[in-house]
């Protein structure tokens, strides 16, 4: 079995409970201008479990400590002189000549409801060559981890939540699929209903320019991965002269819907497990997991079938159900360094033991191995459902459930059903799709793989489209994964880094393999 803390740290921005009903609310209205704020650096705490829990950050390779703070923001951007929260950053100072120190670098690591706190040291090294110039600070966006962190459910009934049956075959299983749903978001309700309204990401992104003040910048220099993207494209439309020197890693489509994004993800984690099942059958050795590459992919849909009656063990007390598997084998096709537990994960299924592929659902839904869960469940809920204007029937997914079949037959379903988690949802969604056009920005790189499971690659190319013409500039790397940077491709970085560290934009289209 692989090593549990490996792999947790490897899917740390992948898979990223807080008393009361919003943690670090206001009681009072403010009349403190909040740009004048000074921020109070100390070195940082263990996460909270809101973070997803662990160990406080390890010093930098250079011995420098990592340092935390919370900086206070308007509860609602509608009233800036009413209730606050309190947003927690992260920073590493830069390792560089202070005279050729550009500013802050802010990072945000996508989800949305992934803890940037929790996220940046585990990742610290990747950027090393960014501190040379840069500090590099990353935060809680507001409705995660310690950034009044919305809280739904609690443990056991998150672990019942995620056991559910998320592909129903008749109306009995649609009924319950829906009626858990309800119990979902009627507890969201409950227990984070002053928060609710005010998590769309166009109020992350005004944190973000507040953010950019109390640093003392004059310029949002940024690094958006996956979500990261979305927000990002937002900040630049809402503060376009604000924009300084910004990377966009594996891109969301500005243009979807939330269910056209459901079925590009569908054909983007169709097009990942393809891929896999061609690597695991090109290897010299023998493939484990079957003798063909469509032997691969029968064998898993064979797997999830029968998963769907009869769930094998999984991890002690719980079974591996079809949603957990389908789970895992999504989170396993974030990375191509995941693909050698996947195919474990699939041997030991197969000999009927489930305990890898549910440890790679429990990190996808932010569960750690005592049981425990982080907030990016409910904060990724909250956030989606405040953004997206539409709402799904039970009767509409059943007619477009073909089309989502078709795209893939392993994660169609799945990924269809999904979307009618904001279908009851007490707060209406704010629009369609962001708006991210930008005209009078500085140039925004937007790097788009060409094997991305998650963002499909086209993304990027919508995404610097939308940005508008000499601000969207196209850099495409062919490979897998998730994200393009974190693969450490020498050309992926040698382009990003000549445009943050020196303001080289490299030229449109370019690709690298």
């Amino acid at each position: 079995m692989p090593n549990p803390s490996r792999l947790r740290a490897a899917v740390t921005a992948a898979a990223l409970l807080l008393s009361s009903v919003v943690a670090g609310c206001g009681d009072d209205a403010q009349d403190e201008d909040l740009t004048a704020q000074k921020l109070s650096w100390k070195d940082c705490p263990a996460p909270s479990q809101a973070e997803g829990g662990g160990s406080a950050p390890s010093p930098l390779p250079d011995g420098d400590e990592w340092q935390c703070a919370t900086m206070k923001a308007p509860l609602d951007w509608d009233d800036p002189k009413g209730d606050t929260i309190d947003i927690a950053l992260i920073r590493a100072r830069t390792s560089g000549d202070e005279r050729d120190r550009i500013g802050s670098l802010v990072f945000n690591f996508g989800g949305p409801g992934g803890s940037g706190v929790s996220t940046l040291p585990a990742f610290g090294e990747e950027y090393a060559a960014l501190r040379t110039r840069y500090d590099l600070v990353s935060f809680d966006p507001r409705g995660v981890g310690r950034s009044a962190g919305v809280r739904c459910e609690n443990d056991q009934r998150l672990d019942a939540y995620f056991q559910q049956d998320g592909t129903p075959d008749d109306a009995v299983e649609r009924t319950a699929l829906l009626e858990h749903t309800k119990d979902f978001n009627a507890a969201c309700e409950k227990n984070a209903k002053k928060m609710l309204p005010h998590v769309r990401t166009t109020d992350a992104a005004r944190d973000m320019d507040l953010m950019r003040q109390v640093l003392g910048d004059d310029r949002l220099h940024y690094f958006g991965v996956s979500y990261g993207t979305e927000l990002g494209g937002v900040y630049a439309h809402l503060f376009p002269r604000n924009v300084g020197r910004a990377v966009f890693d594996a891109v969301v489509d500005p243009t979807q819907t939330s269910e056209q994004g459901s079925l590009g993800q569908a054909k983007g984690f169709q097009l990942a497990l393809d891929n896999f099942a061609e690597d695991c059958v090109s290897k010299t050795e023998d493939c484990p997991v079957g003798d063909t590459a469509q032997d691969v992919k029968d064998r898993i849909a064979r797997l999830l079938e029968s998963l769907d009656g009869k769930p094998i063990p999984g991890i002690f007390p719980r079974e591996l159900t079809q949603s957990a598997a389908t789970n895992g084998i999504a989170q396993a096709l974030y990375s191509k360094d995941f693909w050698e537990y996947l195919t474990e994960g699939l041997e030991q299924a197969y000999a009927g033991d489930g305990k890898i592929l549910m440890l790679l659902s429990d990190l996808m839904n932010g569960r750690n191995e005592n049981g425990e869960y982080s907030n990016i469940a409910a904060a990724n809920i909250s956030i989606n459902c405040a953004d997206d204007k539409p709402r799904y029937s039970t009767a509409y997914v059943q007619r477009r459930l073909p089309e989502f079949r078709a795209a893939s037959s392993v994660f169609g379903d799945f990924l269809a059903w999904g979307m009618v988690s904001c279908t009851d949802w007490p707060v209406p969604g704010a629009a369609d799709h962001p708006d991210v056009s930008a005209p009078g920005s500085a140039p925004i790189l937007v790097v788009g793989n060409t094997g991305d499971p998650a963002t499909p690659y086209e993304g990027a190319r919508k995404m610097a489209a939308a940005l508008g013409h000499g601000v969207g500039v196209e850099l495409t790397y062919q490979g897998q994964g998730h994200g393009a940077y974190g693969s450490k491709n020498p050309c992926v970085q040698t382009a990003v880094n000549g445009y943050l560290l020196n303001g080289k934009v490299p030229a449109a289209g370019t690709v690298c393999s």
